[in-house]
């Protein structure tokens, strides 16, 4: 805020807002106090208002580990339980990471407040996370192998509890083969020890789950399916042989449930951390200290101890403590722990590297740039995290079913039991005839009494009932679902932060896939952006050179747009040749265009002496014109020049040579002082090109073969536009030129305009406006820039071919979210009903129940090794996709 009408603008945006009783904002202290109803409006919408007037609010932005969390519910918990904090605005829990993301205001809410309520809410925050919100830390790490030491300590003591039920499974076997029982009637009551000290142990865990959702949160959660299951086994064999009701025991059943399911949860724990190895990698290959030169002299000190300007001594073999600019030396540098490719880069003098990467072989000179958070890698880690934190909106839809689905769960249990015990005789004969259909299935224990009365077969009615609610509810499997989405996410966020291509979030890998039409910048992009002088044609040469090729003495055209290959030796250059060069370039030098430098830098290799421009203006879209001592200057193209009275027609049949060489082909005029009459005299055109990216075409040609639309927005006019575009292999109706960078917004709207959904492809910053427009933005050649806010996607490398990287790893990530999702819906499906029917036994049901989180788990990591330079194949289709491509091969 900037003065008193600021804050006045702040309070109206504020008190519009439906809900706000009052808002007061301070200019002098730059504070606002607002009072206002929560149940009407949020902190969040406040904040809105706020940032949509155009001010920043403060806030202060923390990741936090949460032990604890044991299915999608809790996560909900968790979020529904710092949403009621005061001062939060808004807040993530992520059950496959077991983090949460908090944002919240520092004035009004601390984080040992936030530790706090997330205490309340019946979990465990990890408090070592410091007040700057840096996770990922030694500390953390310690703390993430705690929780999988414990639970493997619980995990093998369960074992070791389970292993004389292993008895009792056996003896279930010789008497269903050869009716012969091995063990002593007194081993019901080691059985009902070893239960006992079980439910002391392993269940505690899930009972103490339960009572914290129940108490707590008013909630149910899959520790409340599985302390109900068991509990009901437990009691029911408990009473069994103590005498109070007749029937069998269900000791061994509740003992293997337990010990899977707790298995299971180690299992799942374990394959998370692995998920998450390799971002922790990342911060681990950061250098612990840096040699600095200071005053000529050597020093060794800690990576903290650097600043921005210090100036680092790289040997090679050598980790580049932190990012920089090279100041002096050369060598080749190994980029592929961010990049993903293999190929190490070549740095010199002026060239940008990444803090943590590896320098070959030659000595270099490093200015620091970015130091701590700043960094590449931190900031790549802090991106990862943020993705995270956001789902795909299929997220939202599980969310919503996982909130009810435990409730839900156990409503079916209680209804069929019930139903089993009014209406026996007629269910039995809808179980034993789908029993009949299904492979190794049938009625749990041959089914109730009463309904095969003088057969010897079956258990009693109130037994087969329990039996039938203790599966149908363990059974269940919420976990699958809550893991789906978020593993998928999470270690296809962390492939791609490995391979450059960091997205703004997960949601973004949903849109990423519904592409119709993928739009490039031309400049920086498809091409380097490393534009070359390459013709000088002085009018009077243009004029004489009529045919196809027109030498304009100091060039070497070359047909497919690119540099000037050997420059010209000064003594080579026509004296009105190398007056329109020294005319050009000297008014020129007072632009930072790329054009601009590419002629001011070819009159200096020529060795031409420039005149400083006393006057200069830039006219957008058109060219410029500058005033030097021998008068004022006019560089652009035809419209610039008719505006000013010039007639560009003797130049034209070179300018048309040029711009279908794909080269960039500008107009120069002097203005003439003669006396009473002051007026413009064409001098001839000076042009510019710029090379190709080598994997540009190849990329283009990729993409078309996937079905998408390929275009080029360009600065450039129709016929240079075309010439580039049809060397990349781009049609000519999908060649946008002569678009103003303010105009290119306006384009991607155009394009969409018809319910296309495009992809931009930008540099991030003078693109800004259309990444923000276009469905989904990339931001292409950040370097150390990772943060670009305007992206939704942000490239390290400049490479186009990145591109198809991140296509890629937005198919297979979504594949393996919809793979999660069928496979949890599918599981869910298929076997309550099975259980509710009374063909499932309790103990087969939780070792399903457990198996499959598990087998969700083990589907996400299975492309965590997989290299995106190629499509990913699910594993089942690979041979398939092996024949398919020989015979294409042969074909």
């Amino acid at each position: 805020m900037s003065c008193a009408t600021c804050s006045g603008t702040v309070e109206d945006a504020v008190s519009d807002l439906e809900g706000v009783h009052s808002a007061d904002v301070n200019f002098a202290t730059d504070e606002a106090t607002v009072e206002y109803d929560p149940e009407a409006v949020s902190l969040a919408e406040i904040y809105a208002a706020v940032e949509d007037a155009g001010y920043e609010p403060d806030r202060s932005t923390a990741t936090i580990e949460i032990a604890g969390m044991s299915c999608a519910t809790c996560s909900g918990t968790v979020e529904e339980a710092l949403e009621g904090v005061p001062g939060v605005v808004s807040v993530s829990a992520n059950y496959a990471t077991d983090e949460g993301t908090v944002t919240f205001n520092p004035n009004d809410v601390s984080l040992p407040t936030i530790y706090d309520a997330i205490e309340e809410a019946g979990y465990e925050p990890d408090r070592a996370v410091d007040e700057a919100g840096r996770e990922l830390t030694e500390e953390r790490e310690s703390a993430v192998e705690r929780e999988l030491r414990t639970k493997r300590t619980w995990t093998i003591v369960g074992g070791l509890l389970a292993a004389p039920f292993v008895l009792v499974m056996a003896q279930m076997g010789t008497e269903w083969l050869y009716d012969f029982a091995f063990l002593p009637g007194w081993f019901d009551w080691v059985e009902f020890v070893f239960a006992t000290a079980l439910m002391a142990t392993l269940g505690w865990h899930f009972i103490k789950g339960a009572y914290t959702a129940l108490v707590n949160n008013r909630q149910a959660n899959m520790d409340t399916l599985v302390a109900v299951g068991t509990s009901a086994g437990y009691l029911y064999s408990t009473a069994v042989i103590f005498g109070v009701i007749t029937g069998g025991l269900y000791f061994e059943a509740v003992a293997f449930i337990l010990w899977f399911i707790y298995l299971g949860v180690w299992l799942e724990a374990r394959s998370k951390a692995r998920a998450s190895a390799a971002l922790r990698e990342l911060l681990e290959m950061q250098a612990e200290e840096a040699t600095l030169v200071r005053d000529g002299e050597e020093v060794v000190v800690p990576l903290e101890d650097v600043e921005p300007g210090d100036v680092m001594k790289v040997r090679p073999g050598e980790q580049i403590p932190t990012d920089g600019v090279v100041v002096d030396g050369e060598s080749a540098v190994d980029e592929s722990m961010v990049t993903g490719e293999s190929v190490p880069v070549e740095k010199r003098e002026g060239d940008e590297v990444v803090g943590s990467t590896i320098n070959e072989n030659g000595r270099l000179l490093v200015e620091a740039t970015n130091v701590g958070e700043e960094t590449a890698i931190q900031q790549i880690v802090e991106r990862v995290k943020e993705a995270q934190a956001r789902q795909p909106d299929v997220q939202r839809l599980v969310d919503q079913v996982s909130a009810y689905f435990v409730p839900a769960v156990i409503v079916n249990a209680v209804v069929w039991s019930l139903l089993w015990a009014a209406f026996p005789t007629e269910l039995y004969a809808v179980s034993s005839t789908l029993g009949s259909w299904i492979p190794l299935l049938e009625p749990v224990g041959g089914g109730p009494e009463v309904a095969v009365p003088a057969t010897g077969v079956g258990i009693p009615l109130l037994e087969f009932s329990i039996v039938v609610l203790a599966s149908a509810i363990l059974i269940a499997c919420p976990c699958a679902l809550g893991l789906a989405t978020p593993m998928a996410t999470m270690v296809g966020s962390t492939i791609s932060a490995k391979n450059g291509v960091l997205y703004k979030g997960a949601d973004v890998l949903e849109k990423a896939r519904g592409i119709d039409v993928v739009v490039f910048d031309k400049t920086g992009t498809l091409t380097h952006g490393d534009m070359r002088l390459t013709d000088v044609v002085p009018v009077d040469d243009a004029v004489e050179t009529d045919g196809p090729v027109a030498d304009g003495g100091s060039s070497t055209s070359a047909t497919d747009g690119g540099v000037l290959e050997s420059p010209v030796d000064p003594v080579d250059l026509e004296a009105d040749e190398r007056t329109l060069l020294s005319v050009a370039a000297s008014a020129e030098s007072g632009s930072e265009h790329p054009l601009a430098r590419a002629i001011v830098e070819g009159a200096e290799e020529r060795g031409l002496d420039l005149e400083t421009p006393t006057a200069f203006e830039n006219v957008p879209g058109h060219g410029i014109r500058a005033t030097i001592p021998r008068g004022e200057v006019l560089v652009g193209n035809r419209k610039l020049m008719r505006e000013h009275g010039v007639d560009p027609s003797p130049v034209e049949a070179t300018m048309e040579r040029l711009e279908y060489e794909g080269k960039t082909a500008m107009l120069v005029a002097l203005e003439r002082d003669d006396g009473a009459d002051r007026e413009y005299e064409l001098l001839g055109v000076i042009a510019n090109a710029d090379t190709v990216r080598e994997s540009a075409k190849e990329t283009v040609a990729e993409l078309q073969a996937r079905g998408l639309e390929v275009m080029m927005l360009t600065g450039d006019n129709e016929r240079t536009g075309r010439a580039v575009g049809e060397r990349l292999g781009i049609e000519p109706a999908n060649v946008h030129a002569e678009v103003l960078p303010e105009d290119k917004a306006d384009e991607i709207e155009s394009i969409q305009s018809d319910g296309r959904r495009a992809i931009m492809v930008g540099d991030g910053v003078n693109d800004a406006p259309a990444l923000t427009s276009a469905h989904v933005g990339i931001a292409i050649g950040s370097g150390t820039d990772v943060a670009i806010e305007s992206a939704d996607v942000t490239l390290m490398r400049d490479d186009p071919a990145d591109v198809l990287k991140a296509m890629r790893i937005a198919d297979a990530t979504i594949s393996k979210v919809r793979q999660n999702l069928f496979w949890a819906f599918a599981y869910n499906a298929t076997l309550l009903p099975i259980a509710s029917i009374g063909l499932l036994n309790p103990a087969l049901a939780g070792i399903a129940m457990a198996a499959s989180s598990v087998s969700v788990v083990s589907n996400s990591l299975a492309f965590i090794g997989w290299d995106p330079h190629d499509d990913y194949v699910f594993t089942p289709l690979r041979p398939f996709v092996w024949v398919r491509d020989r015979l294409t091969v042969v074909e």
